[in-house]
């Protein structure tokens, strides 16, 4: 039989063609059997260890299972450790990564004991030295005819007429010495007794003669000044009827004046007699007066709560005059005694609880432990620690809450879960909580104007807070909330202090960390608003140390950074 050539050349290409895709197919047949191995090998793998989890170094609560920014703030997202040597950490021990510590802007430092030093500042008047206070009194009786001091601040020479004065009492006593006088030969003892009344009338052997040599009594006598000084207070005009010792007016030479300084209770422990305090006045912006406190009250104002605390300077050229402000400073240092001393941004406060974070070196890296410490007097920006610390011991004194918040994470002891203090609350009653009231709805419109980076409504609402502050009736906080409510009062108006001097939204929001702290203390303490209150933490907030607000809503509207970080923070409780 005859074969075609064309056929043998279709039969041989589609041979070819079958081989070729045989091979194809069988090829990706072992692949589909090697990738459901490897598969399998995943499964099992990732059956017996957790997948990796992601989370923001600022916040922690944020937990996604990849790689990515942190929707609240914008940073990059880094692997949750999970700590795979746990075991051999203590039960409240949490570690950090190197990298963790960096982005969460982690610093150590270790505990030293130093010299305790603050810079104190003071706000002072300037007062009359009450030691040169003189009254000009009325040398005998009688009426005002003519007053020759006119005004106060008038400046009244010793020996110098001030008054004349219409007196029937030293009329009488004239003609008594005019009479004793005809007949002193014969009764000498009568005369001497009518001098010697004028003369206990302050009239002088000059006056006494002139009367003698005139033959007949003057109607108005003159009165001279006793003393030297700037006329104080002016207490008659002419026309008034005086009596004997009466005072016209009081008068002050202002050789020395008295700087009287406000101490606030915390100052109190130092500042000591012979303090050196140095102290400008704004009208010689260019000098600094200096002076040694020589008198602290014993007692505190029960109104402002501070003591005073004077000093004395000479006032040789008259520049320092009584009513002028003053801002002083004392540099207290003790040498003789040295303390444990930490930053402030080193200790968290938990209720009636001081708390600090000690790192610990193991094995396996980094650790940090909650500590609590007992503080104790608080200087400029550090604590001295009673105690709780010892020399050499590292502590976090940046990032704090960065580690807490990665230790509440992780289940372990934190901040958040450690008592609250909630054994500390006092009922106030409803005229209290009406006086407070105001207090909130301000304090939440200034919130909100912070919200919206709106500064001219935050000044305003400033200004609007501290007039109800001013208004609130301390007559209402009965008890233990009144003594409760004095501490908290001293406490907001140091905070209010220069509050409205502020020229821009970021000096204003360092404020407002303040005044939250002081609102959050204050509802906590008293509970006097009906509705919930959500308090809320920015860690970012006051340079990442971290700040509080309160709040009436619970979804986050950041006052620290408004538009540039609107939604940055958290719900840290609910208060009902």
């Amino acid at each position: 039989m005859k074969i075609n050539k064309s056929t043998i050349i279709i039969v041989v290409i589609s041979v070819s063609i079958g081989a070729i895709v045989g091979y194809f197919l069988n090829s990706s047949a072992n692949q589909h059997i090697d990738k459901l191995a490897h598969q399998e090998e995943v499964h099992q793998h990732s059956s017996t260890s957790s997948p990796e989890v992601w989370t923001c170094s600022m916040h922690p609560s944020v937990r996604q299972n990849e790689p990515g920014d942190c929707p609240i703030c914008g940073m990059d997202l880094i692997p949750l450790d999970e700590a795979d040597g746990d075991d051999v950490l203590s039960e409240d021990a949490i570690s950090m990564s190197a990298t963790a510590m960096k982005l969460a802007q982690v610093s150590t430092s270790k505990v030293e004991r130093k010299a305790v030093e603050k810079d104190i500042r003071l706000t002072a008047k300037i007062q009359e030295d009450e030691r040169s206070n003189y009254a000009q009194t009325a040398h005998f009786p009688g009426r005002v005819e003519d007053l020759r001091v006119n005004y106060v601040g008038e400046y009244v020479q010793k020996g110098q007429v001030v008054a004349f004065l219409y007196s029937p009492e030293l009329l009488t006593a004239q003609e008594e010495l005019l009479q004793a006088y005809q007949d002193k030969d014969n009764q000498p003892q009568l005369f001497a007794a009518s001098k010697e009344k004028l003369k206990n009338w302050k009239l002088t052997d000059a006056q006494i003669e002139s009367i003698i040599a005139s033959g007949k009594p003057k109607e108005q006598f003159e009165l001279r000044a006793d003393y030297s000084g700037y006329v104080t207070e002016k207490k008659v005009k002419e026309g008034d009827y005086v009596k004997l010792g009466q005072s016209l007016f009081d008068v002050n030479n202002l050789s020395s004046v008295w700087v009287l300084f406000d101490v606030y209770e915390r100052d109190i422990p130092f500042v000591k007699l012979g303090s050196e305090v140095n102290f400008t006045i704004s009208s010689f912006p260019n000098e600094e007066f200096s002076g040694k406190i020589n008198f602290i009250d014993p007692t505190l104002n029960p109104q402002s709560r501070v003591a005073k605390a004077r000093a004395e300077i000479q006032n040789v050229e008259g520049k320092l005059k009584p009513e002028m402000l003053v801002k002083g400073n004392i540099q207290f240092k003790n040498d003789s005694e040295l303390a444990v001393v930490v930053p402030k941004s080193a200790v968290m406060w938990t209720g009636k609880k001081s708390v600090v974070y000690v790192q610990e070196d193991t094995e396996k890296g980094v650790s940090f432990v909650m500590r609590s410490v007992e503080l104790g007097l608080p200087l400029n920006d550090a604590f001295v620690i009673e105690k709780g610390l010892e020399e050499g011991e590292e502590i976090a004194v940046q990032g704090v809450f960065s580690i807490d918040a990665a230790a509440q994470l992780s289940g372990k002891t934190s901040m958040m879960s450690a008592d609250k203090g909630e054994g500390d609350q006092i009922d106030i009653s409803d005229d209290a909580k009406v006086e407070l009231n105001p207090l909130y709805t301000k304090y939440f419109e200034l919130k909100d104007a912070l919200t919206e980076d709106d500064f001219e409504t935050a000044k305003a609402k400033v200004e609007d807070l501290k007039a109800v502050f001013g208004k609130i009736d301390m007559k209402a906080f009965k008890d233990d909330a009144h003594e409760k409510w004095m501490s908290y009062h001293g406490k907001m108006e140091k905070v209010l202090e220069h509050i409205h001097h502020h020229d821009n939204i970021e000096d204003l929001r360092k404020n407002f960390i303040a005044l939250s702290d002081w609102m959050i203390q204050v509802t906590e303490t008293f509970s006097p608003i009906s509705e919930t209150l959500y308090l809320q933490h920015c860690p970012m907030a006051d340079n990442d140390k971290g700040a509080d607000w309160l709040s009436k809503e619970e979804p986050i509207v950041n006052p620290y950074f408004g538009e540039s970080m609107l939604r940055c923070g958290e719900v840290k409780k609910k208060i009902n």
